[in-house]
């Protein structure tokens, strides 16, 4: 059972139950997930289980007639449920919640139905009813008895299944048959019901002589056998899918009686295995029915065919009514066959795999009856011709040809262009699907394989290659599943050797992602910095002020002046400005499927605008099939790992700037202020943090995770296993990245803030110490001429303004110590916490990776004491 299944059933089972709170259904779904065992544990016996029911049912007789029915109509997984619920009857604190469960809900549809108002009234005991109300009330109950007994026509479900399918395919409409033929029912070779015989009335049976009663009976006999009344037999209307039962002549001789209603079941087979083949052989009931009938139909010629016999000997005077009985004998076996399956086919609505499934569970069911299992293997072989050649064309090229929508797997009609555009585009999943009730048991356990196998060679075929599996053999229905098994798998090799080399070498795959590997997760430094080095200006401005053709041509330049000129896929990278910053679209993403999406989705846009550089990204043209791998979700997260490290690169860039201001700024008298020197001990401290988080997140989580991802590829032996080992590399490196934990990438956005607001306030006071400095240079040194003196007012004029106006910012809060003070305390509290957490998490849920950040920021033990303390707080608060 698939983890999907399991999701679905537990969800499900809980909604009936009405069961609310708790502890959820994940803490159900990850108890299932542990105990599942590797091999199939389905196959049950349910006779012991059956038993076991029927003792603890106060109704032990209906219990047993509706599992007679159920297993009628083939329905799958009956045993294993049957085996489930005898185990539910032992454990008694389950069954007494139940029972309250069901009291409780009992009780809650009683209240629903009483607050809701019907749709007729029934008045008051105390009131006396008209005779106008009570015919109408007779008619309602009536109209609703009747409704909910009489079974739906066949021409009614005939017109439901092909609406069905006309809508589902509206340029191939189902053949219809013309209306006489349903019309004209002598036609159809049943009995003909409800017409009373012309003549004079014969005198009763009983009244002539015993030799004359069983040639009369005889003659009767024969004409009953091929769906015609008797004189002394006639045959009663049909309601629904009932067998057909006779009317014999009382007054006929007891003995003679007795052989007759031996004698009569095959008639009445004759007639449903004729009502059968004649509406099941209609296009609405699809071509694996059609199959079935027609194979039906050349074991009924066979059977007319000694009846036609018997009769010759009967006008011969040759027949008696024990020689009839002798010569019937036979056939009456395969009569009953053919009429039970009809019947179960009925019942249960089958049609294409469903079809299959009941054939080959009945030829299963026959072993050891060499007669019967072999009539069920000829019905089986021939109803699965149709199945086969959909399968064969699936298989072996590709294409789906499901006029009638009868096999497993169906076709949705999706753009492979949306790939690019949509982030939850699931083309690859639900392009084509399994459908599970149209899966012939037989092909169970293959029909991953055969999904597989076509998926892979339609996408060659869709990059206008023709393909054609070279091992392609007509595939046959037996008994040893292993022949047609063998042929699926040889298909299904072809077909991944086929696609996986299409895209490893015409398609270089791997080249693709190497690419995409250089930009997207900085793999080519010169690059990069000279990248940043033209952009850094541009980038500055508000995203509504940038002109996105001048970085791209900023971009085309710095890819030809670098080492990514002999990357021959450059030319696919394109600039891409965002709507929202990384961690707003971060927290966008884990938001997906969850409480919180539909409050991001309609929370209100933010009134700051972005910068360039918070808005900035690279995106990627990708080509179809190549799409498949690297399509909009794969590279929604490579963008966010590029503009994660991106940020990190730009905030190690700005302290960097600040370091050489610094060291500007040592030839003023500045040096032997002790604030000064706080700030460059916290600069250095948050250089060092950024430039270990980089580290950490390019050669501790990328690359060893990216050769990884290579040496997968290599080992790879289909696509989904190379759409497995590229999804994982990404979702290591997220989670590694610390990008999927909301928690620790809160404190870490705090972190960046406090460093670039930080820079900002050391660049703009290292400006203001130079402007006053030069001031005092050109108030010491006297200009010699008029314009030269001009000059020098303006620049004092100027330098003026700007101290002033920045000064008095930076004074504002006790002066220029208290404000690196209050950087210090913030960055300080901010890392110890991101420690904390980091230790939290690498220890409880075993993200062993992410302490590495620990021993990297930690290497002289400065935090530890601090750690240690508040990890014992926050032991003393658990045991509080």
């Amino acid at each position: 059972m698939s983890e999907f299944r399991i999701h679905h059933d537990v969800n499900e089972l809980l909604s009936l139950l009405h069961v609310r709170g708790g502890d959820g259904a994940e803490v159900y779904i990850d108890l299932l997930q542990k105990n599942r065992t590797p091999y199939v544990t389905t196959t049950v016996s349910a006779h012991s289980a059956k038993v076991k029911i029927a003792e603890y049912s106060k109704t032990p007789e209906d219990f047993l007639k509706k599992y007679e029915e159920l297993k009628s109509k083939n329905v799958r997984n009956l045993d294993p449920l049957v085996y489930l619920l005898s185990k539910l009857t032992e454990d008694k604190e389950t069954l007494q919640y139940l029972q309250q469960n069901a009291k409780e809900r009992t009780e809650m549809s009683a209240n629903a139905s009483a607050a809701t108002s019907s749709t007729f009234t029934i008045p008051q005991t105390s009131t006396k009813m008209s005779m106008q109300e009570l015919e109408e009330l007779r008619k309602k109950l009536g109209n609703v008895t009747a409704s909910s007994n009489v079974p739906q026509s066949a021409e009614v479900t005939r017109k439901m299944l092909r609406d069905k399918h006309n809508k589902k395919n509206p340029t191939q409409p189902i053949p219809v048959f013309p209306n006489w033929v349903y019309d004209r029912p002598a036609l159809i070779g049943d009995f003909i019901t409800g017409t009373t015989p012309v003549g004079d009335q014969a005198p009763p049976i009983g009244t002539i002589p015993l030799t004359a009663q069983e040639q009369a009976l005889v003659e009767d006999l024969l004409f009953v056998l091929i769906g015609v009344d008797g004189r002394d037999i006639t045959a009663q209307p049909v309601l629904g899918r009932q067998s057909r039962s006779f009317i014999v002549d009382t007054s006929l001789d007891m003995s003679i009686k007795e052989l007759v209603n031996r004698i009569l079941p095959v008639a009445s087979c004759y007639s449903t295995i004729t009502r059968f083949t004649e509406e099941r052989s209609s296009f609405e009931y699809g071509q694996v029915n059609h199959a079935l009938t027609a194979a039906m139909r050349m074991l009924m010629k066979e059977y007319l065919i000694l009846v036609t016999q018997l009769e010759h000997l009967h006008r011969q005077g040759l027949l008696s009514l024990q020689k009839l009985w002798f010569y019937i004998q036979p056939t009456m076996r395969t009569m009953e066959i053919l009429a039970s399956i009809a019947t179960s086919v009925e019942k249960g609505d089958c049609m294409g795999g469903s079809t299959l499934s009941l054939l080959h569970d009945r030829t299963f069911n026959y072993t050891g009856d060499s007669q019967a299992q072999e009539l069920c293997l000829y019905l089986t072989k021939a109803a699965s011709v149709p199945y086969f050649e959909i399968l064969e064309k699936w298989v072996y090229r590709g294409i789906i040809k499901d006029p009638y929508s009868e096999f497993m797997v169906e076709e949705h009609e999706l753009q492979k262009e949306k790939i690019q555009e949509d982030y939850n585009d699931k083309y690859w999943d639900q392009r084509y699907t399994i459908i599970q009730h149209r899966i012939p048991s037989f092909l169970q356990k293959m029909a991953d394989k055969i999904l597989s196998t076509g998926k892979y060679l339609n996408v060659v075929r869709e990059c206008g290659r023709d393909v054609t599996c070279p091992d392609a053999k007509e595939v046959l229905y037996t008994l040893k599943e292993r022949a047609y098994v063998e042929q699926i798998e040889k298909a299904y090799n072809y077909a991944s050797k086929v696609l996986l080399d299409f895209l490893m070498e015409e398609k270089e795959l791997v080249s693709r992602l190497r690419s995409i590997k250089h930009y997207f997760l900085m793999d080519k430094g010169d690059f990069f910095v000279h990248f940043m080095d033209l952009t850094e200006e541009e980038l500055k401005k508000p995203v509504d002020d940038i002109i996105p053709p001048r970085l791209e041509a900023l971009l085309e330049l710095a890819l030809r002046m670098s080492t990514a000129n002999t990357d021959p896929f450059k030319d696919d990278l394109k600039i891409d400005l965002m709507q929202h910053d990384v961690i707003t679209q971060l927290l966008r993403v884990l938001a997906i499927e969850t409480k919180q999406e539909k409050a991001l989705i309609n929370a209100d846009p933010t009134e700051v605008s972005l910068s360039g550089l918070e808005a900035f990204s690279f995106d990627y043209i990708v080509k179809w099939p190549l799409s498949l791998i690297i399509n909009r979700k794969a590279l929604t997260r490579y963008q966010m790992l590029f503009r994660h490290i991106f940020y990190c690169k730009h905030v190690e860039r700005l302290l960097c700037n600040v370091w050489i201001s610094n060291k500007m700024a040592k030839q003023f008298s500045l040096h032997s202020a002790k604030w000064f020197s706080t700030a460059f001990a916290l600069r250095q401290r948050m250089l060092n943090f950024v430039q270990n988080i980089q580290y950490y997140m390019m050669f501790e989580v990328m690359e060893p995770t990216w050769h990884i991802m290579e040496n997968n590829l290599k080992s790879a032996s289909n696509i989904d296993d190379v759409l497995c080992h590229h999804t994982s590399f990404l979702d290591n490196c997220l989670k590694d990245c610390m990008l999927t934990n909301p928690e620790l990438l809160k404190i870490f956005s705090k972190l960046m803030s406090v460093c670039v607001m930080f820079t900002n306030c050391m660049q703009t006071f290292t400006l203001s110490m130079r402007l006053d400095g030069e001031m005092n240079r050109l108030s010491r040194e006297a200009p010699s001429t008029q314009s030269e003196r001009a000059e020098e007012a303006e620049k004092k004029k100027q330098a003026s303004k700007f101290v002033a106006e920045h000064m008095e910012a930076l004074q504002s809060d006790a002066g220029f110590e208290a404000t690196i003070g209050k950087f210090d305390s913030n960055f300080s509290t901010m890392l110890l916490d991101l420690l904390d957490k980091l230790s939290i998490y690498s220890t409880n849920d075993c993200e062993h990776s992410m302490i590495n950040i620990i021993y990297r920021l930690d290497f002289n033990g400065f935090y530890t004491e601090r750690l240690e303390k508040m990890a014992i707080e926050r032991s003393q608060k658990a045991a509080a």
